[in-house]
Formats: C-alpha cells, structure tokens, sequence
C-alpha cells in the first residue's frame, strides 16, 4: 500500500508533501484535534511507520498511534485518538486501549519519551495480533483478536506537532529473524512456566503428604482410578480429569490423593485416601500456607521429584526439569534430576534442595540475592548478608548504601522488609537500581549523589541520576512507611522499572532501564535495619496453588460452603477468625479472638479476616476487648472478596486497592477511596465493652451496625461470598467475635436507599413520586465510577486522567426542582475544574464525549465564568467561577417554570445564566480537571420556584451599590483630553491616548464603592484604562486642567497612588503584584470596574460586581477614586452612589466603648454608631470535641487536660449573624510553644471526627491562627489582627459575621477589620486550644466583659486624666484589668527594657506604674486594636502612634498642669541621640542647646557605657539669621522624627541572649498649641514620609522652652 495519508483528518491538520507530512495547526494554544489516518487499509505484516519531525514543550502527552476499523471516508473524527470507538486499538503513552478503555497498562516503550527524529510503527500481524515498532524494534504483541481491513491512525497529540510518513512495507529480514527470535523465546518463558506449574502439580504434592494423610484417618478408603505415569500431561488443566478408562470424574464424586511420595515407581499403586473436594481444597490451602510460613520462618525446603517431560512439538527437542525432590524436613542433600524421553516421564532420582520460593525461574538456593559484602562504610551486615543495618543511627544519617550481590534477573522480585527506624531524622529509606558494579563503586554518601546509571525511588518520587524524573509516582511516601513495611522492586523483560509497597504495584517508575542492573537500598535518615524478603513472590505462589486446585478442584474459584476435615451435622458453622493474619497480630481462644499483642509498640499490622465467606444477611460482629490511649484512629470493619489464605496482608486494609469496603472513623472507603464522607457513629469514639458489626444483604447492599444500632445502608451491589474484615488499627488492641447474635431486623431501605435507583436500575425519565430519587446514571464518561447506590461519582486514575469522566442524572429535572452535588475530592495536578450544567440528550442516546463542551447541540453548560452553549461561549463573567471552588463546595442546578436555568453556589443563587430551556433536561456534571469526586446532597429536590423578574435581573448583572444615595460625580479638576458630561457622571477622552486622568468629587469613605461602566473603546491603541486611589486630593491641583497632572496614571506620584493595572498593582508606579485578578485591558463596552477601600485598609477592585480580592494593604484613609481612560478606553459613565450620612447603621457593629476616649475630637477615624444588637443566641460548647478536652460550668468553661493537642471545641449553637461571640483565655502553659487557634466551621459539627489540630480540617473551614487567615488550610491573609500566640491570660477574643457575610475578630471588644468573606449559614465558632492556651471560658451577659456596663461607667468618671492617652484609656480598652490579669511580657518590649536599664538612667525619671509602659510593635498594637492616627488638644490635631517603637512613661514634674498638658497640649515626637538622652531628663523639657540632632549648634558627646556613637547631625540648611537663635524640631509622626539622620542608632549586646543589636532613642512630647510653626521637611525627601501627613506640613519647630512637657521615652530595637 502507499506510505500516504488519508485526506480526511482532524480540524487543526494541515498535509503536505504529497499528504506524507502531517502538522498540528496552532500547536502552542491547541493540544488535540490532531488525527490522521493512513489512505489505504493496512496488508498483514506491514508496518506504517512515521518519524518524529516537530515537538513543542507546552502540553503533557504526544504522539498516540494504533489501528481502527473506521473508514476515514465517512469518519466524525473526534479530538484525540482515544476517542475513537468501534473496533480501534490505541497505543497511548505506556498503555494499550480498545475503544477508549484500557486493556493494558504497561506495554512496550513510552511514547511520551520519544524524540524528534525517532520512528514509531504499527503492524497487524498474519495472526490478527497488533505490534508497535519503535525505531525498528519491535515492542511485542499488543493486542490479538484484530479484524482485517484495519487503517492507520497517528494522533497528533500534545508535544506531537508534526509527524512524516516513511515507509509502509514489512520489516527486513534482520527484523524479521529478531521478531521470529522474539517470539520464540516467548513462547520458551510460557513453556517454562508452564513445566514449573507441572513441577508444582505432580513432584510438589510430596510436601503435602503429611496434611493429606491427617485428614486421610476419618476418611474411607476406595478404589478410584489415578493418572497413569505413562500420560502425556495436557497442555491446559482439564475442567474434570479423565483416567485412561476413559471415564470422568464428577464434580460429586470423592476425590482420591495417593502418598505421592510413596510412588517410586509406575507400579506403587497403594490404597488412596478419599476426600471430598470441598475437605481437599481446604487441606491443600492449609499445608501450603502452613508450608509458606515454615518458609518465613528459616523452615525446611518443599521436597518434590523433577519431572521430564516431551515438549509435545518436537521443534525444540527435549527437556527436563532441574528441580531437585526431597522430603519434607528438607534433610535430603542429593540433588535432584531429570531427563526427557518421548512418551515416557522418568521418576524421581533423588531428593532435591530447591525451595518452593526459588521454582520460578529454576534459580538455585545458592544463587540467592542477598546483600554484598562491600557497602557502606557505616553499615553492618548479619542473617547471612540478608539483613543490614546503619550504625550510630542517632549520630549520623547517611553512609548507609548496600547493594545486591548479583544483577537482577528479569521479572525477578527484590523485596525488603523495614526492621528499624528511628524518630530523629527527616527523610527515611531510598530504593532503586544502578549499573554500577557494587566491586568497582566508591559508595556515595547518599545514592541521589551518584549522577550516573541510578533509578532511586525517594519519598514518593523518581529520581534519575540525583535529579527528579518524576514527582509524584506513587500515593505511598516512603518516608512514611512504618516498620515492618515491606518494599520491592522489579526488572521487567521490557525494561520496565516496577516499585511494590507492601505488595501493592505501584505502576511503571522508568520504562526503559539497562538490560544488567543491581538492586540498591540507602538506609537513609529515619531508616536503620532492614531484611531482604525472599518469599516475595506471592504471584507465583497464586499461580500454583490455583493450578493444584484446578487440577484437583473443578470448582475451585466458585461460591462453595466452608466444610471442615470432619464434618458434623450438628456442629453450628461457626465464624472464626483466619489463621492468616497481620505481622503484628494473634489469633487466640481458638479463633474467636484477634489482639495486637504489642499494641502501645505498634499502631498498625493489624488485620484479620473471617475464616469463611459470609452468608447473605448474616451478621459478623465483634465486641472491642481492649483499647490503648496512645494511638490516634480506632478499629475499622468490613468486608473483602480477597480469600485470607493467599492475601498479602497489608499494614491497613485501606490500603488495598480491590475488592474491599471498609468503615473506618465515620466514613466508608471502597479499595482505599472515600465514599460517603459522614456515616454513622463515629468509631474512632467507640470504648472497650462496645461492639461493631457487618452484615451483606441478599440484594449486595452493606450495612454496619454500632452496639447494635443498624447505621444505614454504606455501599450497594457488593458481590455474594464476601469475607468479613477487621483492623485491629491505633487504639483498638483486641476484638472478640460475638456468637449468637441478636439484632433488631434492618430497617425496609426507603427512599434513600439504592432500591430507587441502584447503578444498575434501569433510567426512569419520568420519575417517581419521592422527591429524593435523583441518582446518577448508570451511562456515564469512560474514567466516571458509580458508587453510592447511584449517588457518589468520581474520576478513576485522577492523576493520569483529567477528562472522560462525564456523569448525567437518571432522569429529568422537574420544574423547580434542584440539582445538587458537594464536592468531595480535588486533586492539585490540573488546570480548570467541575463543569456542570443541563442537557436535553436522553442518556441512553449521549455518546459520551472527552467534555461536555465538545457537545454542539441541546447542552447548556457553565465553565469557570464562562456559560456556554452547544460548545460556544454565550456569556462571561457569570456571578459566580466554578474553577475557584474547593472541597465542601455546593453546586445546584435548577430549571425553573419559565425555562430559566439557575446555578446555585453553596446554597446561593447566582442568578439567571440562560433562559429557554426545553422541558426535559437532564443535569450533567463533567469531573474535569482538579475535580475528582461529587456526590448528591440531600438538598436535592424540588424548591421554592417563587422566582422574580427584578429578583433574576438584580442576580444576573448585580449592581454593586452600597446602599441608596446620590449619585458619584467627577471632580472638575482632570487631565487635558478629558471632557466631563452628565453634570460630571460621564467622562469621555477628545484625543489622543493619554491625558485622560478623572477624580472622584469626594473622599470615599470606607466600603464605599466608586464604580464606571465603559461605554466606549478605540481598537487603533493598545492598553486600556487604569484605576486606583490615590492621596492626591484634587482641590489642591492647579486650576488649570493643561499642567499638574501626569499623561498617565502610573506616573502619578506627586502623592501616594494606589492603581490597576491590566493585571499589575503599582504603588506609586512601583509594581507590587503580578496576576491580580482579571486583566483591565481585556474589558470591553457593557464592563463595569470598580473600586473600594475596605476597613482593614486595603483596596479592593470589582470587575462586573465579582469581588477580585484585596489588592494593596496599607491604604491611607483619605483617599479618592481615580480613574485613568488611557489606550482603547475612550469613554466611561459612573454607576455607583455615594453612601447616604446615616449609612453608619449598615455597618458590623463594634463592641468598643466611644466613653473611652477623651471626647468626640479624641474619637478614632472610625465613623458610624454603633448598632443596636439583636438578641443574642446563648452558646455553649458541644459535647462532641477533641479527647483532651474537658467541659465544665454548664459547658461554658473548656480545659485541655493533657498533651498540647486534640484540644478541638466548638459551640453547640450556630452564630446568628450580627451577634459576637466572645470568651476570655483563663490559663496559659509557658511549657509550650504556639498557642491558640479560632474561627468558624461552616457544616454541623455534631459528627465531626476531630483531628488533632484545627489546621488539619478542611473542609469549609476559616481559621485565625497567628497573624494570618486560613480557609481550609492554605493561607488566604497575612498580618491580620494581632498574633494569637502573644495573647496573655484574661484576653478576651471574639468572633461576628456581619450582615455581608463577613468575619470579624475582636480583641477585648476591638474590632479588628474583616479576616474572610462570604461565610456561609450556618456557622458555627470553632476553638483549638492549642499549645500554651489550657483553658477558656464563655463570656456571657452576666459576666462582666470589655465594653461592659461596669467598664463603661469607670471609663466615664473614675479615670484619671493621667489614665488617659492616645484617645483611649489604656488600662480599660487596651488590655484586661491589671487586678485580674497581669499583662504577659513581650518580648520586644522585655529586650527594649534590657537596652533601657543599659543606659543607667535613674528609675527617678520613670513612672512607678509598669502599667503606662506601652508596646507599640506589631503584635501589641493589633492585640490593643490601635489605629493608627488619634487627635489630640485644642484646636485638635492629628498625630501617628509610634510603631515599631516602645514606650517608657516618664514621671510628670509636680509643677506641671497635667490637666491641660494631656486634654489640651498636641502630641509630638522628637528624635535624639542616647548621649543627649540624660542632659534632656534632667531638665525634664526638650532644651535648645540640648546636645540633640535637633538642636543647631553641634556638640560632639562622648558615649556613655560604651557606645559606639556616630558625631550628631544638625540642619545646617537654615538661614544665617535663624542660627541665631536656637530652636528645636518636632514631628507628629515617628516616621519622620525617627529617621537615622535625628535618632543615631548605637550597637549594644543583649545580656540575656548575647546578641547584637542596634537601638535608637527619641522622646514622645507634649506640645502647647500656638508655641510652635508648622513647615516642611528639611531632609530634601521625595516620597511621602508618612501618608497621613504632607511633606509640607510634617516639621514642627519651637523656640519657647516652657513649650514641651516630655510624656514617655521610645526605644526602638533592631
């Protein structure tokens, strides 16, 4: 046939070259739609074969090639290859697939790892069987079975772009002798294998002997014919064996077994011993467990003749069998042979040594891996070199390498068993293989190390050489693994690399590995001993006890009753446990019962299953005997359908990947996946005396029960002869099974159950009368799996598979009724996420593509924003993005009477997203990407369908308003293309592209959103407009609109600029942020932008009302909007309102009490009053919490009694919004480190399994910890609020969700701004008594709190003035009584002391009350709830607290007025040196000629104690006349007067901690009004100094010396 392409190809493809070459179009935005076929069908034996011509590194995957029976004529061709169905074979990465589904895992090379240049074939052979050919090597059959008639197919796909047709014919004759070769030596392994299952059939049963005849003494004696020496052995184990007479032996009729050991020769024919097949099966599989643990155990060999045999084709000659024969106690010592004649089997002539492990293979005892002697050089090597260990493993961490002491053999098993770990080390064992020759190596510290032919499995990834490969290869983490813990490797006859984990193959590690490799281990870090294992090969050993059954057993593998050796009518068939059993357990009391001997040793190796099935409807249920505290999780139940005989039992039975379901905790796992995620009674809580049980129904549906009590139906269609499964896990040490059980009969399944809707019950489009009987249906997407009785679905092979996982309900949606699933699982490895919407396909009629957007008609689906409709976008930026959602997030889908579609998020409607549907439309949700599991909440169903006009219009485009009002207006001053219309509420650009800067008219109060819509746009420019806040306030700009202001927002910096741009945040040009939010340069006519400063000082910008997040931190206070229509956007119109005057009734309310404060001018910036609460909810702590916890008072008082964790509480009561709650820490720990956590729980906690620590939850959790805000455990906001872990005893905190759904800490009373946003109802207020904090305690309205009436009264009459500073009285509103609760030192303000007392400054100076002493650093200060500018004095003025700085309170001179100096004097800061600190104190007022660097004339000062002091700096730019007459300097901001030029910093060594640090000093002053001038600063500065204060404005200067009154001396320590 032509080596040519078909011109029929996929979209993106373009041919050339006489349609040989084939390229992907758009290969950088398109990774699919790229297939190609071959022109002509393909002739037997040729091999199409194309090069490798163009790769990109965008995308994952590449080139797929393979066959189908399509003709590409008249051929819908899908995006991929994988999508082709209909007779199509697909050879995809490493796996083989047959119309779309995977029907081999590890084949051949992987094609991902192909080059440009290399060639990849595919071949039909003459014998129907498919072959790929990679660079003229040929990889082995693929498949069999293929039809004639087949095309080519090459799909273009991922890196793939380009590929080019270079031959179609059959391979060479070299080719042709290695594919003969290939197949021979195939067929050679099958042969071989097939004479060592023979071996094992008929030299083997000598070691049963001895178990068969113990059985043989209650059995009769009868003449049955055997098989004659002289038969040929049939190549396939017949279903019933036929003696030479001719006659079968039915499956009824007793089997006989001979001594085999006895048959000398064809003429022993002794009297057989008669057994039933049902006793015969059980005898075999218990000699030869018994046998396998004699093994484990150093027992003897399994003795056996070798058998010859003919080959039966004559073409490869003759053969025998090397496996010796000997008895069972292994004493023989003559080795075994064989010899092959032709029609005749040669008898035994001696005893052999070969061990049953070691017949696979024909490998010789003396051949046995074990380790070599030339290792590391801190390892030590015992057991006959098959156990190594690490030396002073608590001393070093490394040199622990040892190798095999041969290559391995292919298919050959390596396994090692972990024997030690120790507790110090990070990292643990390492394994792998490398070429290196262990005689020649210089062994490495590490073998990641070695950068040359080395594969090491470590941690859950694949190095190659020291450098990552791949990262995650594996769910299992070796650094994770306990002792006991068994590791394997293989070296497969393709080269493939295999890790096994307890058994467990964990897939492909490197596909293509040297042909001579050894097996390496590093006992690295935690990892000290281990043992190689060299009964490993369970495989094997399944393969030939399955073959002894078959040739013995014609219905072994089937559902039979468990018979016993002496079967007794009237002897109940009693449930035991298997003697087969985990490392670390024991059965004892004949069975009965299973304990962990050593359970405060081990957690976990503690598995055991029934000795038989279960029957339908009968009850296995155990009574727990015994418990340990130490261990956290309890015993686990369930069921498997592995037979404990020949299972490798693994560390937990959740680890098994088939065949299992498993309660475990108050979940459901089926092979090692959750389920249901909230089932039943928790079992982690269950005590000693309580019991568990299981139970499979006639219809497979499985319960569990708790003491009795039945919990509901936990999984469905679970297959009959199921055997019962306990883990003796953590905590539980013992169970014992209850005979004689009583249960109350289950329950009849409702609605709920799977008798509605199983995954197997057919679709009913019409429905049923309960509104509960929505399921999934039974059709669904190839990588979709059904459980749950039809209501859980989830994507199989989640981290290799992102698509082809589209689910559909069984049935309509109803007018009005909703559609909801939760979302289970995600998985980090993709992009995008869940897609869902509605479709009018009938199931039966969908032809499941990869998504559900690739469909072109009746489909309504919503991607990320997007809505889209038969696969094109209708409509962006939907209310809500389905790509942001996380596990616990709520997704419903409604149709309403009208035909519009609604999407519901967590609860909430997002509005209209399209409007006329059909009636009948069906809900699809596609698992794409990270999304991996959903199930169907019981929310589902009809709804209230009351749905407005004005209500869907205000949802489907929300205007973000923040209340009624007068509209926004522009201010008149603006850049000198802008035109304003509309009395100010329409901008638009005349000209150019720049020039285009508008203004709010006012200062945006906080929350206060300033929003445009674009009306026009210029395509001729790129960019597009800008938008911020900036300082600059527009009255003080030039009248003239032609000068002051930039062409361009981004260089506005005569005063702080907060703005926008694209997707960049500048400050004042500055870039601060990448990737925020949406582009502004992506928005067009119809957007809306807008922009905000929030109360914890950040702005916010809002693209068509979507909220994108805090933008910038630190935004000032004053500020107005500013917008920038620069590049494309020509014209805008504002659409917001201004906030009304009495909008302070919307705001959250704030417990801190006004009286406080030394008047209105003393008030902080904060406007609005406050509130009136609604009646508060009474709360209390729920029972269910953390196991160290401890509730007392009515469950309003929390102790952790032990440990410094599992301390979790939470209240009872959901928070209704607008209440606070608070409670007050009672007692710290020094002993810890960390200390509290809080926050809400957004699902009811009454089945909460709580973990160890908060952080650990998540699902729909917002968690306070630190100074950062956590939901679900990642890190949504940094320095918020104070630092929990400095809150002292008697600190008050408490939480509020306001009106817009927002969190609020409060700290005793302070608010301290919003930490999260849309907190979903209800909610519950969450507690992790963590670390230091033991205890707290409820505060209720009876005990008397922060803002308290009793408070309230002292704040307004019973305080000194000298009480009172900074606007607030500090020892009422900044900290707990100090009757009640000393402050807990800081330790910044402790260090700042130390630096203090190292200057000897009289204590005369300073005030006697520690009480006065303030710290201003971060903690502190948010602790307090200070803001950061407070008025003070008459006329009053602003003024900054100092922080970072820490202050000392100086003693008040008696002569002074303290009245006036405190209520009516400024407040100011001045900057000195440490020299000059002891003249000021003397004088108690800041002197002119103070040696100051504030004073003019300079006066060189020699440090005291010590120090190291730069000379002072003066202002020498004064004028002559000025130098005259000396004056001092001040500033109402430390920023200012704080700057290295005023307050020198001097080195000094802490005496505690012996470190170095660099301290400056100033004093906070007060400052008599009208005896100072305001000016600017001298310093020559740019920038802003302080954003509260203009350059202009912040230099004070006095020359009256009675004008100051120092206050308190600030240390600030570096």
């Amino acid at each position: 046939m032509a080596a040519e392409l078909h011109p029929c190809s996929g979209k993106l493809i373009g041919l050339s070259n006489s349609n040989r070459t084939a390229q992907r179009n758009q290969p950088v935005q398109e990774f699919n739609h790229g297939l190609v076929l071959s022109r002509e069908p393909l002739k037997d034996r040729d091999v199409f074969t194309v090069r490798i011509d163009k790769k990109v590194n965008s995308w994952s995957g590449s080139i797929e090639i393979g066959v189908t029976s399509l003709d590409p004529a008249g051929l819908d061709f899908p995006s991929s290859a994988t999508g082709l169905k209909g007779g199509s074979w697909i050879v995809s990465g490493c796996s083989v697939l047959r119309d779309g589904r995977s029907v081999l895992e590890e084949y051949g090379r992987d094609l991902d790892q192909l080059s440009e240049g290399d060639r990849v074939g595919i071949q039909r052979s003459t014998h129907g069987e498919l072959h790929l050919w990679v660079n003229g090597q040929d990889c082995g059959a693929a498949a069999s079975g293929l039809p004639t008639g087949l095309w080519a197919v090459v799909d273009l796909y991922g890196k793939c772009t380009q590929v080019t047709v270079v031959s179609c014919e059959p391979p060479s004759l070299a080719e042709r002798d290695t594919e003969r070769e290939t197949v021979e030596e195939r067929e050679q392994e099958d042969e071989e294998e097939e004479v060592v299952v023979c071996g094992v059939r008929e030299g083997e049963f000598g070691g049963l002997t001895s178990a068969v005849n113990l059985a043989a003494t209650n059995g009769t004696l009868e003449e049955v014919p055997v098989l004659p020496p002289t038969h040929n052995r049939p190549d396939k184990f017949p279903n019933n064996l036929e003696p030479e007479t001719g006659k079968k032996i039915k499956t009824s009729t007793p089997v006989s077994v001979a001594p085999l050991t006895e048959c000398k020769s064809p003429s022993f024919s002794p009297s057989p011993i008669v057994l039933t097949e049902h006793q015969l099966f059980d005898v075999l599989n218990n000699a030869i467990v018994s046998l396998y643990r004699s093994e484990d155990n150093g027992g003897g060999d399994l003795g056996g003749g070798g058998i010859g045999r003919d080959s039966g084709t004559g073409s490869r000659g003759d053969r025998g069998s090397s496996s010796g024969g000997g008895s069972v106690n292994g004493n023989s010592s003559d080795s075994g042979g064989g010899t092959g004649n032709t029609g005749s089997v040669n008898s035994p002539a001696g005893g052999g040594g070969a061990r049953l492990g070691a017949v696979t293979g024909g490998m010789l005892t003396n051949d046995a891996l074990l380790f070599h002697e030339k290792c590391g050089t801190l390892i030590k090597l015992s057991n006959n070199n098959k156990t190594a260990e690490r030396r002073r493993p608590l001393d070093e961490f490394n040199n622990g390498v040892v190798m095999t002491n041969r290559p391995l053999r292919h298919n050959e098993m390596f396994e090692i068993r972990i024997d030690k770990l120790v507790d110090k080390w990070s990292g643990s064992i390492e394994i792998g293989v490398t070429t290196h020759n262990p005689n020649n190596l210089d062994y490495p510290a590490t073998m990641t190390n070695l950068r040359s032919g080395t594969i090491m499995m470590s941690g859950c990834g694949i190095l190659t050489n020291g450098k990552g490969t791949r990262r995650e290869y594996c769910e299992f983490s070796l650094d994770e693994l306990q002792e006991g813990d068994h590791i394997g490797l293989m070296h497969k006859a393709s080269g493939a690399l295999h890790f096994y984990i307890n058994g467990i193959d964990q897939g492909v590690a490197a596909a293509q590995t040297p042909a001579v490799v050894y097996a390496v281990v590093d006992l690295y870090g935690m990892a000290v001993k281990v043992t190689i294992v060299h009964n490993h090969n369970h495989s094997d050993r399944l393969r030939r006890n399955n073959a002894i059954m078959r040739a013995l057993s014609p219905d072994v593998g089937r559902p039979r009753p468990a018979h016993s050796l002496t079967p007794d009518p009237d002897t109940p068939d009693r449930l035991l446990f298997h003697s087969n059993c985990g490392q670390k357990a024991a059965i004892i009391s004949e069975g009965r019962t299973a304990l962990r001997p050593h359970a405060t040793d081990d957690f976990n190796h503690g598995v055991v299953l029934s000795g038989r099935p279960l029957h339908s409807n009968e009850v296995f249920q155990v009574r727990i005997d015994k418990m340990v505290d130490k261990w956290a999780g309890s015993i686990e139940i369930g069921v498997t359908t592995h037979n404990p005989a020949y299972l490798q039992l693994p560390s937990t039975m959740t680890n098994l990947r088939s065949g299992t379901w498993m309660m475990t905790g108050n979940g459901v796992m089926h092979n090692g996946t959750t389920i249901l995620d909230e089932y039943g009674h928790n079992l982690d809580r269950l005590k000693a005396g309580d019991t568990v049980g299981v139970v499979r129904k006639e219809d497979g549906s499985l319960h569990f029960f708790v003491n009795g009590v039945a919990q509901g139906p936990a999984a469905w269609n679970v297959p009959p002869s199921v055997y019962a499964v306990v883990d003796l896990y953590g905590q539980a040490a013992q169970a014992t099974i209850m005979d004689d059980v009583d249960l109350p009969p289950l329950p009849e399944d409702s609605s709920e159950g799977p008798t509605v809707m199983s995954p197997s019950s057919p679709c009913s489009v019409a429905g049923g009368n309960s509104a509960n009987d929505l399921r999934f249906h039974q059709l669904h997407g190839t990588n979709a799996v059904i459980t749950n009785g039809g209501r859980t679905a989830l994507r199989q092979n989640c981290r290799s598979e992102f698509n082809d996982a589209i689910v559909i309900s069984n049935r309509c949606l109803r007018d009005g009724e909703l559609f909801e699933i939760v979302i289970q699982k995600m998985v980090d490895r993709w992009s995008g996420s869940i897609e869902a919407g509605v479709t009018a396909i009938r199931p039966e009629e969908l032809e499941f593509p990869n998504t559900m957007t690739d469909i072109d008609y009746d489909t309504w689906m919503l991607s990320g924003t997007a809505i889209m409709q038969d696969g094109n976008t209708m409509r962006n930026n939907y209310g809500c993005d389905l790509d942001t959602l996380t596990t616990g997030s709520r997704i419903g889908m409604m149709r309403s009477a009208t035909g519009d579609l609604h999407y519901y998020i967590n609860g909430v409607d997002q509005g209209v997203a399209c409007t006329g549907l059909p009636p009948e439309v069906y809900a699809v949700i596609d698992l794409y990407g990270q999304c991996v599991q959903v199930s169907i909440t019981s929310s589902s169903g009809p709804q209230d369908n009351s749905l407005c006009t004005s209500n869907i219009t205000e949802r489907s485009f929300p205007i973000h308003s923040p209340v009624a009002g007068v509209a926004h207006r522009l201010h008149s001053k603006h850049g000198k293309n802008v035109v304003l219309l509309g009395e100010g509420c329409q901008a638009v650009r005349v000209g150019g592209y720049a020039h285009g800067i508008v203004f709010s008219a006012k200062e945006l109060k906080t929350d206060e959103l300033f929003e445009v819509k674009i009306d026009e746009v210029d395509d001729q420019w790129s960019g597009s407009l800008h938008m911020g806040l900036t300082t600059l306030a527009p009255p003080e700009l030039p009248s003239c609109p032609m000068s002051g202001l930039s062409p361009s927002l981004t260089q506005l910096r005569s005063k702080v600029t907060w703005l926008l741009a694209g997707s960049e945040v500048r400050r004042n040009g500055l870039l601060q942020r990448q990737n925020y939010g949406a582009s502004l340069d992506r928005l067009t006519v119809g957007n809306r932008v807008g922009v905000k400063r929030c109360s914890d000082d950040t702005m916010h910008v809002l693209i068509d009302g979507e909220d994108m997040g805090p933008a910038a931190t630190a935004v000032a206070k004053n500020v107005y909007a500013v917008l920038d229509l620069y590049g494309r956007v020509t014209a805008v119109s504002i659409v917001s309102s201004s906030v009304l005057e009495d909008a302070g009734s919307v705001k959250a309310p704030s417990l801190s009490s006004d009286s406080c404060s030394e008047g209105e001018e003393d008030r902080t910036p904060v406007e609005g009053d406050e509130p009136a609460l609604v009646p508060n909810t009474v709360m209390a702590f729920l029972e269910n919490h953390g196991k160290n916890i401890q509730l007392s008072h009515e469950n309003l008082t929390a102790a952790r009694v032990s440990s410094y964790n599992q301390g979790l509480l939470v209240t009872a009561q959901p928070l209704p919004r607008q209440q606070l709650f608070q409670f007050q820490i009672d007692r710290l720990n020094a002993s810890w480190t960390s200390s509290l956590s809080l926050g809400v729980i957004g699902h009811s906690p009454d089945r909460l399994n709580f973990p160890s620590t908060a952080c650990c939850l998540k699902r729909s959790v917002w968690l306070l910890q630190r100074d950062s805000v956590f939901h679900n455990s990642l890190k949504i906001c940094e320095n918020y609020g104070p630092n929990l872990d400095t809150c002292p005893e008697g600190t008050v905190l408490g939480l509020l969700v306001d009106g817009n759904s927002c969190l609020h800490l409060y700290v005793n009373g302070m608010d301290q701004g919003v930490a999260a946003q849309d907190i979903p109802t209800p909610c519950y207020p969450l507690i992790d008594l963590y670390g230091q904090c033991e205890q707290v305690t409820i505060v209720t309205n009876n005990v008397a709190t922060v803002g308290g009436e009793g408070i309230k009264a002292r704040c307004q009459g019973d305080m000194e003035k000298a009480d009172m500073v900074d606007g607030i009285k500090e020892s009422v509103c900044w900290m707990p009584h100090p009757e009640v609760n000393p402050n807990k030192t800081c330790e910044y303000q402790a260090l700042c002391s130390r630096f203090k007392d190292l200057l000897t400054l009289p204590d005369g100076y300073f005030n006697e009350d520690a009480k006065y002493n303030l710290c201003y650093c971060e903690s502190c200060h948010k602790l307090r709830g200070d803001e950061s500018y407070y008025k003070r004095g008459e006329p009053p003025r602003d003024y900054a607290l100092p922080f970072g700085w820490c202050r000392f309170a100086l003693r008040i001179k008696p002569h002074c007025d303290v009245s006036n100096s405190f209520k009516q004097w400024h407040i100011a800061y001045h900057g000195t040196s440490v020299g000059a600190l002891r003249r000021t104190l003397d004088h108690a007022q800041l002197l002119s000629g103070t040696s100051s660097i504030f004073s003019v004339s300079p006066v060189k000062t020699e440090g005291s104690n010590g120090y190291s002091e730069p000379e002072e700096n003066s202002s020498n730019s004064l004028p002559d006349r000025d130098r005259e007459v000396p004056r001092v300097q001040l500033s109402p901001t430390m920023r200012y007067s704080g700057l290295e030029m005023f307050a020198p910093k001097v080195q000094f060594r802490d005496p505690r901690s012996h470190c170095c640090h660099q301290a400056q000093v100033g004093f906070q002053v007060c400052v008599r009004p009208g005896s100072y001038k305001v000016g600017p600063q001298t310093l020559g500065a740019i920038e802003p100094l302080d954003p509260r204060f203009s350059n202009t404005e912040i230099e004070w200067i006095t020359k009256d010396q009675g004008g100051t009154l120092l206050y308190g001396l600030l240390i600030r320590v570096e």
